[in-house]
């Protein structure tokens, strides 16, 4: 347990950033999950659009730092893939 009260102010914030990270994380995740939804129906249109909003969650996920400029380019990569595909 923290000690000084330095240490004890670094842990409120930890708590405080460890849930919003995990808020927006579930966030973009939810949106990730319409769009597969959108894919699995055949809907193109509807596909399309919301793969921008997603490819605009996972950006803002990056400038947060919530995950890795690498990993969101290799998952708009293969949503886009998918929804490139579609019939």
């Amino acid at each position: 347990m923290a000690n000084t009260a330095q240490a004890k102010k670094r842990a409120r914030q930890a708590e405080k950033n460890r849930i919003r990270n995990t808020s927006q994380r579930s966030n973009m995740r939810t949106f990730i999950k319409k769009l597969m939804v959108a894919i699995d129906a055949g809907d193109k249109g509807k596909a399309q659009t919301a793969f921008t909003t997603v490819a605009a969650k996972i950006d803002a996920a990056v400038t947060k730092g919530l995950i890795h400029k690498n990993k969101a380019a290799r998952n708009k990569s293969r949503l886009n893939t998918r929804v490139r595909t579609m019939a």
